[in-house]
């Protein structure tokens, strides 16, 4: 991307999706709550409540933005997110689990479309709107480069404190820096009605009704289905990496002299590191799949199709004990994800008006939210009553099934 466009909102962009992928508890969820005596159907559960609740609260949060600010939204969701770190942290039991994946609930519907609506309104004012796959595709690869540190600061907390529970004390501080960086933004982000003049009822009536129309027109609703099931496929399965890098670390003859929860941590923060480097460079070079003569609506459905192989044989390797190929195919899921996202934006926000792009965006990061809430316990139930493997082999066995409803026509 031209240097010229790299301007001082640019870098608060970037260092905006650093400071937000600073989620040290990120590669170890799932260890935590096993930590914590849950089993897989319950830590399906809580992935469930979470997406319900988000879902709950999606549409709502996305109309506040585009009505009363999306820099006073962004507040909302940094504090919410800092209230449930703090309640993991503190608290163990089943029922205050719940209680912060609600909060963090709040966190994700406050934050998701929103952010996104404030980069675009940016592109806009400053007429580069051609440009939105390269410059989204930029700052989400910031955004991977804070997972990648976030990755390797989460494996020295876990084996200095030999409990998983601490990460969630030390993400709480790069949140509060992110709420300052949200209140330096300019108003002119905030995307209320341009010059002001339309109160509050105008603006609201304004959103409401371009969002009704999003889902009444045929190749609008086709591309907020695609993106959002897609999604919902990937945020599902994501976090079954960690137990197939538990089987690897746990097999290799590595670190013997350590116990088996610093092993796990110190190559599960490596392999984690290697591939948030991985996914940055792609989402870097998102806008390349859509330069010259290629289609976005061609990179859309190859990518579906090559991401249900990566997931299918991942679950077939695991399934034979092999966790080497199993966590390598993993690696190249996570990179075709960056790789598609920004394509998928720029696919979608160019299908929605820009005066209500946070509520369409939120639209349809609730649809992936509802969707993750079906598959999350499907995808629990199926690894406790076959396997692991099982379980990832048959979700990429319906990510082909759903492919002839899901493709994108030129």
């Amino acid at each position: 991307m031209e240097k010229q466009y790299k301007d001082g909102q640019y870098r608060k962009f970037c260092l905006y999706g650093f400071i937000k992928n600073l989620q040290f508890f990120d590669p170890y969820l799932v260890f935590f709550f096993l930590e914590s005596g849950l089993h897989f159907l319950q830590i399906g559960l809580l992935f469930s409540i979470r997406e319900i609740a988000t879902n709950i609260l999606e549409i709502p949060t996305g109309m506040a933005a585009d009505i009363a600010g999306r820099r006073r939204t962004m507040v909302f969701s940094f504090l919410s997110y800092i209230c449930s770190f703090l309640l993991f942290f503190f608290f163990r039991s089943f029922p205050m689990q719940i209680a912060a994946m609600i909060l963090f609930a709040f966190g994700e519907a406050f934050r998701t479309g929103t952010h996104k609506a404030m980069i675009f309104e940016y592109m806009t004012l400053k007429k580069i709107t051609h440009l939105k796959v390269a410059y989204y595709g930029h700052t989400r690869g910031w955004a991977q480069l804070g997972s990648a540190l976030s990755a390797l600061i989460a494996a020295a907390i876990v084996f200095i404190a030999k409990s998983y529970r601490h990460v969630f004390l030390f993400t709480a501080f790069p949140y509060v820096a992110g709420l300052f960086l949200m209140m330096s933004y300019p108003k002119e982000l905030d995307g209320t009605g341009g010059d002001g003049s339309a109160s509050i009822k105008e603006r609201a009536r304004e959103v409401f009704g371009g969002f009704i129309k999003l889902f009444t027109t045929g190749t609008t609703r086709k591309a907020l289905a695609n993106s959002s099931l897609f999604d919902a496929f990937f945020k599902t399965s994501k976090d079954y990496l960690q137990p197939v890098l538990a089987a690897l670390a746990l097999s290799l003859p590595l670190m013997t002299g350590l116990g088996d929860q610093q092993r796990i941590a110190l190559i599960t923060g490596m392999v984690y590191c290697l591939l948030y480097i991985l996914t940055s460079r792609a989402s870097m070079s998102a806008g390349f799949l859509t330069s010259g003569k290629r289609k976005d609506t061609t990179v859309l459905n190859l990518t579906w199709l090559t991401a249900a192989v990566f997931l299918a044989a991942s679950g077939f390797f695991l399934r034979w004990d092999l966790a080497l190929p199993a966590v390598i195919l993993f690696i190249l899921y996570y990179v075709l994800e960056n790789l598609r996202r920004p394509v998928t934006l720029g696919y979608v926000s160019d299908r929605i008006e820009r005066g209500i792009l946070a509520s369409g965006l939120s639209g349809e990061s609730q649809a992936k939210s509802l969707f993750v809430a079906v598959f999350a316990p499907l995808l629990g139930f199926l690894a406790d009553t076959f396997s692991v493997g099982i379980a990832l082999a048959l979700f990429g066995g319906l990510v082909v099934l759903l492919y002839p409803f899901m493709r994108l026509r030129k």
